[in-house]
This record gives structure tokens, sequence and C-alpha cells, in this order.
């Protein structure tokens, strides 16, 4: 056996099988190796049916049998009913307000189960709405493992492997303990140096393998996923900073910069602008002077006037006139803003156009549907002044300006990286939303003119500063963290269901008083869910399910299920009709056509539009500084990063402004996560926990960034990302196509590492 082998080589597998493991990715021996448990059925965790008391909190695994349901005998409450049977004894089961669950579970199906035993009057001992997961563990396993005390002490646990339909975690366990016990593992050799082991002491490949796999201690376990979690972030970092060195090696603009020019621009607008404002544009400023290309990300707060700082850099390399580089003097340099959405592309342009009207610079704007040019040779004259306008221009045009160097900034989309887009002399590039691009698409313009153009990209994602380092490892860090003078907290409030009605009047004081309301729901219509599942809150009763498969129920912690969310058609037509009938309403959704989305913004910001229900499509590029209430529907479903970004929506005036998180969160840990929201100083602090509170691999609502659940884990510790970082850095700077370690460059070529955003 080799680790480059097929699988289907060495073991047999069936038509299903085989359709399951290539869904996983795994075709190779080395696949199967390299796919670890997600987590490990700790013998000592489990309880005996015999030994449980009343008021215990305790987990069981057992057979299910006697599925029912019915409705209580007084309150009529439906209900589901099951006896849970281990070889000690058995111990009955209900779930009030969730039916359902009895149906979805097959009889003699071999479940875990986790709740408070409490002595029921008619039933005994009970476990009274548990948790409930399916296990891939057989009886034959509980009778040898399980209560075989003679056996804990040389297994730690059964690796428990993420499965998919049509291959089991049994199934994972026992292919790959054959794998285990071959030469190809015994002799693998190890591309982590030894000098990196020995100093975070980290165990040998072999080793790791082995315990990550089959751990006969607790202890084990930790330290082989140590390993690996540090290893999965050393290689990105590996990636990220060959791509930084590679980028830095090409030739740039060393600008001269008039701080007097700077200053003159940025008293014209009618703010000061905060501290870190100021931070984040002499850092800027220092970096345009050197003579590499700048490479830095900002990270601010919804609201915090990250567009203010892109301008005044915009003004600064545009002004710049008498920078050099090793191919001599040059003159007017480009800027170029990518933006995600059109609708941010266009809200950014007119914003630019606010910016820059008093300098004469001319500025465009190119996406999809069109084309725009200001100011406008053909604006004309009112009163003796000229009228500052745009114009609509088309295409071929805009671009023979571009190439011919007329127009200093062009705002647009993905249209900027197309091949027809020529720029004289480009010199720095601006990515808005960089989490939305991939790196890829963000240096296909970076490099779109042979040279490397100073680099800045931004984003109001809240991020953790150690993921941050992370997947942005070829990246300097800046971070605006303070908002505009003037600007109030949100008013931030969770709303029970029987709170509705007294939340829907304050709500309608505020439309009186002539302001806009956003609502937001999970779902565009029935049995289409657009909102995001909150981990830890679902348990799988019959194999792996998915947000895409949106027509199964989910076995919920909390008791919900999808059916139960608001969806954006139906909740704009309930409230028209009995909550705010005097007011417009519209509603807005990814499935509608652009231009559709369009004017219905356009609407909405004229204030022809009082009441917009939608979908978080909404989470990025509006700006509506008369909407000041946000009602977001399902709260309980969206990650705390992705709650702050909507809550956003209305953090752009000075007037007071309102969140009401209207959630039907049965658990405490779902409500502390709620109540959070309401107390959190910035996004950062949220992002920061959200990432502890919701699970490795799991922020905003889902599984981002492309990284592992393992690798999430080293996430959590700044130090472990700091030590591969600088380890990575080191190798580098040194060695950039890792000539020296042929086994490492060969282990990073075929991880062939893809971000998910990338």
């Amino acid at each position: 056996m080799y680790l480059n082998d097929n699988i289907e080589s060495h073991f047999r597998i069936d038509a299903n099988q085989k359709k399951a493991i290539t869904h996983l990715g795994i075709t190779r021996v080395r696949d199967l190796l390299y796919y670890f448990p997600s987590r490990y059925t700790d013998i000592s965790e489990f309880r005996n049916i015999n030994t449980l008391q009343d008021g215990d909190t305790a987990t069981v695994i057992g057979k299910i049998s006697n599925l029912k349901t019915k409705k209580s005998f007084k309150s009529k409450i439906p209900m589901g009913e099951a006896l849970i049977t281990d070889i000690t004894g058995k111990i009955h089961i209900i779930w009030f307000h969730q039916p359902y669950l009895a149906k979805m579970l097959q009889e003699g199906a071999t479940v875990r189960v986790t709740g408070k035993i409490s002595d029921n009057k008619t039933y005994g001992l009970t476990l009274t709405n548990p948790e409930i997961s399916k296990e891939d563990i057989l009886p034959i396993d509980l009778h040898d493992s399980l209560f075989q005390k003679s056996e804990r002490s040389e297994q730690f646990g059964y690796p428990i492997y993420p499965e998919t339909k049509g291959i089991t975690s049994k199934w994972m366990y026992h292919a790959i303990g054959k794998i285990l016990k071959n030469d190809c593992v015994k002799n693998i050799e190890d591309y982590l140096d030894k000098e990196i082991l020995e100093k975070y002491k980290l165990p040998s490949l072999h080793t790791a393998l082995v315990w990550i796999h089959l751990p006969k201690t607790k202890e084990h376990a930790e330290i082989a996923r140590k390993r690996f979690a540090f290893e999965e972030v050393f290689f990105i970092q590996l990636t990220r900073q060959q791509e930084r060195k590679k980028y830095e090696e090409n030739f740039s603009y060393k600008l001269v910069v008039d701080d007097k020019d700077i200053k003159d621009f940025t008293s014209r607008f009618p703010f000061t602008p905060t501290l870190a404002q100021d931070n984040a544009i002499r850092t800027i400023l220092a970096d345009l002077k050197k003579d590499k290309p700048m490479s830095r990300l900002i990270e601010g707060d919804v609201g915090s006037g990250k567009t203010f700082v892109a301008a005044t850099i915009a003004y600064a390399v545009i002004k710049n006139t008498t920078g050099t580089s090793k191919y001599g003097d040059f003159g007017n340099l480009q800027v170029a803003y990518m933006a995600p959405t059109e609708v941010l592309a266009i809200q950014l342009y007119e914003n630019f156009v606010k910016y820059f009207e008093h300098t004469g610079i001319s500025i465009a704007l190119m996406t999809s549907s069109g084309c725009r040019k200001f100011p406008s040779k053909s604006a004309g004259w009112e009163n003796g002044k000229q009228i500052k306008t745009w114009t609509t221009i088309s295409k071929n045009q805009l671009l023979k300006w571009i190439k011919n160097g007329e127009i200093p900034i062009v705002i647009g989309t993905h249209s900027l990286i197309s091949k027809s887009v020529e720029f004289e002399d480009l010199g720095l590039v601006i990515i808005d939303e960089q989490h939305r691009f991939g790196t890829n698409q963000r240096m296909k313009l970076a490099k779109k003119e042979g040279h490397s153009p100073h680099y800045l990209s931004m984003t109001a994602t809240p991020i953790p500063r150690t993921l941050a380092l992370t997947i942005y490892g070829d990246l300097d860090l800046s971070i605006i963290d303070q908002m505009p003078a003037g600007r109030k907290e949100v008013i931030t409030e969770i709303v029970s269901e029987n709170k509705r009605e007294s939340a829907y009047e304050k709500i309608k004081k505020e439309l009186e008083d002539g302001r806009q309301l956003y609502v937001i729901c999970p779902k565009i219509e029935g049995g289409e869910e657009i909102g995001q599942i909150v981990p830890g809150s679902i348990t799988e009763a019959d194999g792996p399910s998915t947000s895409k498969k949106l027509s199964r129920v989910l076995l919920r912690a909390d008791g919900n299920n999808l059916s139960d969310l608001k969806a954006v058609t139906s909740e704009a037509k309930r409230l028209k009709k009995d909550i705010f009938p005097n007011y417009n309403i519209e509603i807005m959704h990814s499935k509608m056509t652009k231009d559709k989305k369009e004017k219905v913004m356009r609407d909405f910001a004229g204030h022809k539009i009082d009441i917009l229900v939608s979908t978080s499509v909404i989470e990025v590029g509006v700006n509506i500084p008369n909407a000041t209430v946000i009602v977001i529907e399902g709260a309980e479903r969206f990650g705390l990063a992705q709650l702050h970004q909507l809550r956003g929506r209305v953090i752009r005036s000075t007037f007071q402004s309102y969140c009401y998180l209207f959630a039907n969160a049965k658990t405490a840990k779902t409500m502390d996560r709620l109540k959070a929201l309401t107390k959190a100083a910035n996004g950062f602090e949220l992002a920061e926990l959200d990432l502890q509170l919701r699970g490795a691999g799991l922020l905003g609502g889902d599984k981002q960034w492309g990284i592992t659940d393992l690798g999430m884990e080293a996430i959590k510790n700044i130090k472990m990302v700091e030590a591969a970082r600088s380890e990575a850095i080191a190798i580098i700077q040194k060695d950039i196509d890792l000539k020296s370690s042929p086994l490492l460059a060969q282990t990073l070529a075929s991880k062939n590492l893809k971000l998910h955003f990338e």
C-alpha cells in the first residue's frame, strides 16, 4: 500500500460509498489518512442508565424504541415519546412541543442522548427535551468498550468522523485502522523541520497520525490535534508569505506626498476625522513613501469611515507628481477601486463625486450595466456656475480615457479586471469588502500593468485578529476602531414572542417621526432558507444535513425547525395587512433582478418606501441615513458578526437608532450569545466572542474561509498563529521557492491551498 494509491485498490467500495467519499474529496489513501475525527466518544463521559438519579445531567448511549407521538392529557401539548435502553436498564424520553423528533428517528437506532433527569409521576425517571444524535456505535461496541472497564485503560474513546450519505463513521474507523498498520505510515517521512517540532513540543508525523485516529488518552488526542492545527496555519502562512514576497519583488512607485495637500483635502469635509482614521492615513502614507509596494488591510467597524480614508489616500496618490521608481520619474497616477456589488460600487462613486467635486479630478464608474463619468463635459452652466454632475458614457469611450490617463479614478465591480481595461499608469488598487473577492481576483487587478501598484484593501466584516493574521497573512493590518463624532450607540433589544406588540408600537412612533424601517427575514418564501443555521444547536438524527437541503426538518436543541422561520414575501404581506397598513412596504432578496434591486434601493433612499422587508442581502453596501430601525426575525439563527453587520445598516446618521432582535431562543447558550450583542462595544469584540462561543470553524453562521475545524482550533490560539506565521516568514525570507526543503515544497504544492473566498 502506498499513500498515493487509489482507495479502491485496497478497499471494497460499493457505488454509494464511492459517491460519498468522492463528495468528501477522498480518492487516495493519503486523503483518507488525513480525514480526521471531529470528536471522540470519551468513554468516561457516558453514564449507565442504572446509575442515573433525579436532578442529574447526563449523557447516555443506547438503543431507542417505543417511538410515538401524542398530546398530553390535560394541556393537549403535542409531544414525542421513546425509550432508550442500554445493558443496565432503560429510561423514558419525552419531547414537549417536538413530536416530529419521534417521527424522524428509526426504531432500534443507536443514539446519544444528553439531558437532565427528572422524576416523572407517570413514568418515573425521565429525560425531558434532551439533545439527541445518531451514534455510529453498534451494540458490540457498547459491550466491548463502553462498559468493559478493562478496555478503558487501552483506548481513550472511539473517533467519530464527519459523515455523508452512503458512508459511516464506523467504516472510516476500520479503513483508517488498516492504513495505520501499513508500512506506508510506519515509514512516513516528516515534512516539518525537526527544530520546529522540538521548539513547539509537537509530535512527529507518524506519532500524530496514530494519536489523532487512535488516541489512548485524551492528552494524546489533544497533542496530535495541536500538531495538525499548527501545520494547517503554517502551510497557509507559507502560501501567503510566498505571495507577498513575489508581489514585493516587482517594482512599485516610491511616492512623494505633500502633507499640506492632504490637510487641505481633509479640511473640506464637514466633520473632524477620528484619531483612528488619522492614524490609518498616516500609516498608509508612510507605506506609500517606501520603495516597495504597499500591501495593507484596513478593518473598520460598520460606519467607522473607511471610505473617507480611501478617498484621502486616492487623492494623495493622484496629486503625487515627483515620485520615482527604478524606471525613472513619473507623472500623474491612477487609482482603481473595486467593489463586490453594483449597489456598493454606485454608492462609492456617488460618495467620491461629493468628496472630489472641488478638485477637478475626473471620476468614472464602470459596471456591467453601464458607465458614468464625473464631471460631465456637457454639464452646462447655471447662475454663472458650472453644473457639476455626471453623465452616462459608452464603455468604449471610457476604456480609451482610462488607457490614455484622462480618468484618474475608476470605481467598478468585477468589470475592472476584464482584459479590455488598460490603465496608463496604475498607482493604487483599493478593494472594498476584501473577503468577497478571491486572491486571484484581487491580484488580477493589482498586476494588470506589469508592475505592482500599491494595494489597499478594506473590510467592515469583524474578523478576530488571529483569523485576520491567518487568511490575510500577506497583508499588514490597520484597525479603525472609533466611530465618527455624533454617532449614537444603537439601542439593541431582544424581543420574545409575547413582546412583539410592544416592539411594534415603539417602531410606529419612529415611522410617525419620518424615519424608515428594515425588516430582515431568514427566508425568501416558504421552503427557501436564506438565514444561517446556528452551529451547536442542531443534532442530526438521520445522517448529515446541510442548509442547502431546505425541505428537510432539522432536529434542533431549541425545538425549532425551518418551517417556523419568517419569509420575506409572506411577512411583507402580514405587516401591510395587520401591523403597518398606512406605510409603503417593499421587498428585496437575492433572486430579484439587478435592475429591480437597484430600483428598490433608490426608492428606499428617496423615501418612497417606508419599510423594506429583505433577506440579509442588505448586509453590505447599503447606506440610508434616514433608516434608523431594523428588525431581525429569527435572530438566533445568525452569527454575532452577521447580526452586527445587519445592525450596522442603521448606524448611518446622528439620529437615535434601534435594533430589535425577534428571537425564539430557548437555550441559555443562545440567549447569552444574543445578550452579548446588546453589550459589546464593537464588532471586533463580538467577533472574538463569536469565535469562542460558536465552535471551531464557524463564524457568521456558516463554514467560512475554507479552513478546517482543526485549523480553526488553532485560530483560537493567538500564540500558535503568531508562531506559525513567524516560522513561515523566516523560511520564505531565506528561500522563497523552498528549494532547500524539497519535501516541504512538495507537501505545500500537494495541498493546493485555496481558502473559501478564493
